[in-house]
This record gives C-alpha cells, sequence and structure tokens, in this order.
C-alpha cells in the first residue's frame, strides 16, 4: 500500500506533523485579521465620519510592517517562527481591547487611533511570513501545490466568513462591541499554536542583525522573480487598497444599503475564490507559472472597472443594478485569484533560496503588498471629492502590473537559483 505522505494530494497533508494545528491557528488570525479590515473602516466612518482617516488608519496598520519586514524576516530565521506568531497575536488581541475600551470611555482621538494601528502593523508581519515561511519546511515539496492552497484558501475563507460577520457586529452591536469581539479568535490562534514544535533549520546568519537584514533585502532585490513579482503585485495591490475604501463608501453612501451589505459583498469575492483555488490548487505549476499569473492580473483592468457604473460615472443608476455591477466584480475577483495565489506562493517557495526564507520571503511579501495601504490612503483621499477618479486609479494600476509581470517575471527558473531543500 503506498504511504499516504508520498501522493501528492490534500489528504496527504493530515500526515505532516502539527501541520493542522498550525492550519487551526492560522485560520482563526486570518478570520480575525480580515474582520478587522473591514470594521476598522466601519468603525472610523462611523466615530469620525472621514473617509479620509479610514484610509490613513488603514494605511498606519499595515505601511510600518512592511518597513520593518527586513528586521521581521531576520528575527524569524534566527528565532523561530511560531513564538513571534504568537506574540503578534496577543499584541493584536490587546491593542483592540484597548481601541475598543479608549472609543467607549470617549478618550479616542484619531491620532491615537492611528498610533495604535502602527504598533499592531510592526508585529502583524511576523505572522503572515512567520506561517508562510513555516509551510515550506514543514512540508514535502511535492506537496506545495496543495499546502498554497489551504494557504491561499486561509485568506479565501476569512473573506466569505469574516466580512459579513465583521460588518453584522458593527449593525447590530456597534463598533466599539465589534473591535472588541474581534480580539477573541486572534487570542483563541496564540492558544492554538501553544506546544507546536517548528522542525530544525538551518539559516545562513552573520550573526549581526542589520547585515542579515540587509542581506534579505539585497537578495531579493537581486532575485529577478522575487524584484518581477514584487513591482507587479505591489502596483496591483494598489487597486486591492482602493476596494477596500471604496466598496463600502459605494454601498453605504451612494447606492444606501446597510453595513451588512458591505460584508456580504466582500464575502462573495471569497466563494468564488476558494473554489477557484482549489481547483488550480490540484494543478503541478512548474512551467505554468509565469501565464498564471500574467493572465489574471491582465483581466482584473475589467473586474475593476465594473465599480464605475455603481459610481455614477455613466449617469445615474438603480441601486439594485448598481449593487449587481459590485457583486460580479467580486465573484470574477475571486475566480481570478485562484491561479494567481497559486502560482505566486509556489513560484516564490521554488526560486528563494531556503538558507535566507525568512527574510526573503519578509522583504518579499513586504515588497508585494506594499501598494495595498497606498491604494487605500490615495482613495480616501480621492473618495471624499471623487469616487470615480478613485476607481479609475485601480483601473490603471491593474494595465501596468499585468505589463510589469509580463516584462519582468523570468518564465522559466534558471541555474543561479538556489537549489530548495526538501524537508525530512
Amino acid at each position: 500500500m503506498p504511504d499516504p505522505i508520498a501522493q501528492p494530494s490534500y489528504r496527504a497533508l493530515l500526515d505532516v506533523p502539527y501541520l493542522g494545528r498550525v492550519v487551526t491557528s492560522m485560520s482563526l488570525a486570518r478570520v480575525a485579521q480580515s474582520m478587522l479590515g473591514v470594521a476598522i473602516v466601519l468603525f472610523t466612518l462611523a466615530e469620525y465620519d472621514s473617509p479620509a482617516l479610514a484610509g490613513i488608519v488603514t494605511f498606519a496598520s499595515i505601511l510600518p510592517g512592511l518597513l520593518f519586514a527586513p528586521i521581521a524576516g531576520t528575527l524569524l530565521d534566527r528565532h523561530g517562527r511560531i513564538r513571534l506568531v504568537v506574540l503578534d497575536y496577543i499584541v493584536a488581541s490587546v491593542s483592540l481591547i484597548a481601541i475598543a475600551a479608549l472609543a467607549a470611555a470617549d478618550l479616542l482621538p484619531p491620532w491615537l487611533l492611528v498610533a495604535i494601528a502602527v504598533v499592531t502593523s510592526l508585529t502583524a508581519i511576523l505572522s503572515h511570513v512567520g506561517l508562510r515561511t513555516l509551510f515550506p519546511i514543514m512540508v514535502p515539496r511535492r506537496l506545495w501545490e496543495r499546502i498554497n492552497a489551504v494557504d491561499s484558501n486561509g485568506y479565501v475563507l476569512a473573506t466569505i466568513v469574516a466580512p459579513p460577520l465583521a460588518a453584522g457586529l458593527v449593525a447590530f452591536a456597534g463598533p466599539k462591541v465589534a473591535m472588541a469581539a474581534i480580539a477573541v479568535p486572534f487570542a483563541a490562534a496564540a492558544i492554538a499554536l501553544i506546544g507546536v514544535r517548528e522542525p530544525a533549520h538551518a539559516p545562513s546568519s552573520s550573526g549581526r542583525l542589520l547585515a542579515d537584514a540587509w542581506e534579505g533585502l539585497r537578495y531579493t532585490l537581486r532575485n529577478p522573480t522575487l524584484r518581477g513579482l514584487g513591482v507587479s503585485i505591489s502596483i496591483a495591490n494598489i487597486a486591492g487598497g482602493m476596494a477596500t475604501i471604496v466598496i463600502p463608501l459605494l454601498v453605504l453612501r451612494v447606492l444606501g444599503f446597510s453595513e451588512v451589505v458591505v460584508g456580504l459583498v466582500f464575502a462573495v469575492g471569497g466563494v468564488s475564490g476558494m473554489v477557484s483555488v482549489f481547483l488550480f490548487g490540484r494543478l503541478d505549476t512548474r512551467g505554468r507559472e509565469w501565464i498564471m499569473l500574467v493572465v489574471p492580473l491582465a483581466c482584473w483592468a475589467f473586474v475593476v472597472a465594473l465599480l464605475l457604473p455603481p459610481s455614477g460615472a455613466m449617469g445615474p443608476i438603480d441601486p439594485l443594478v448598481g449593487l449587481g455591477f459590485i457583486v460580479a466584480s467580486q465573484l470574477l475577483g475571486g475566480l481570478l485569484n485562484g491561479p494567481l495565489d497559486i502560482a505566486l506562493f509556489t513560484v516564490r517557495q521554488r526560486r528563494t533560496d531556503p538558507a535566507i526564507l525568512g527574510r526573503a520571503f519578509a522583504v518579499s511579501m513586504a515588497f508585494n503588498f506594499l501598494g495595498f495601504p497606498i491604494g487605500a490612503a490615495i482613495a480616501g483621499s480621492l473618495a471624499s471629492t471623487d469616487i470615480v477618479l478613485a476607481i479609475w486609479l485601480g483601473v490603471l494600476a491593474t494595465v501596468v502590473s499585468a505589463v510589469a509581470a509580463a516584462v519582468l517575471i523570468p518564465v522559466r527558473e534558471n541555474a543561479a537559483h538556489a537549489p530548495v531543500v526538501e524537508p525530512a
């Protein structure tokens, strides 16, 4: 009878030690993170009535961590991933309770909300990178497409469950209670990791924190695949940041629906994304990564452009018809995310030296996501006066990202890339 772990199937993942607990923790944390992404925008709009501040808070909750990424990656390589992931979940839980308590006491001025967002951003990069770099160490290479599908669907599942839950809490319990409630899954995610042992791993190190961080940055910028992914995905994420601010504004203020509808709209993309990810996760992506990256990015321009009719760019529109355009945008976007995510995760694993995995992944993931807080901040500023212009910014970003991916991402891996060592 064949050894199940030798078979490239989802079932084989069940035999990887501790993987079930790591995935459980990841799922809980990503539900909390997705809830927070929606709730923080609705909280800021409800408490301060300012789209610009919503964009600034989103920006502050992401960008500092991205800038801290080289140091974070070095710490992960040196000190292990599990303990630093747990640290982030604890900081997130405490910060959310603090926001809720301060807001209830009317002691949360905008600057303090932004400051708390900065603190949580600095630790969030530890869990984002820590889990992403733990999987290729724990899981045999022949199962990478499968674990990457599970990884991607952790986000997708969170996109289905979290936005309606967060929006429902804001609508029925109030924004303050919603922020406090999100602390619970973060705490549960930390508890799930207690006692988990990560595999032995021997990263290269100079023994100096800043020197190792610089080496991770230099390696990423010199690696043609990581560099190409960084430029193209970061530009595409400008559209993602824009949508985070614009979609709630379209649903609430332009079309006149409730916060619950905001959550349901975001969930549509999660449902279609889950189906897409599981289908593409069954493919062997070797030799197909380039086309699985470039084609979805090129199609994203149409997906973002579907937000223009409900914005009033083409004249008055019936609210239900406008909502239909937004739902179609989310539905198609989720379908495109499947091949994009699987190819992105797997090609980065294959073309990164395992001895520098934490540092390189930290810088690469930060580079890839850099456009998101920028898009959110710009959209928050523009949307107060010209929401149509904010959407056109997203359309332009997706076109440029597709061109950048086609030109900058190598079609094939070359001999210059370090070999990947199989985990035991």
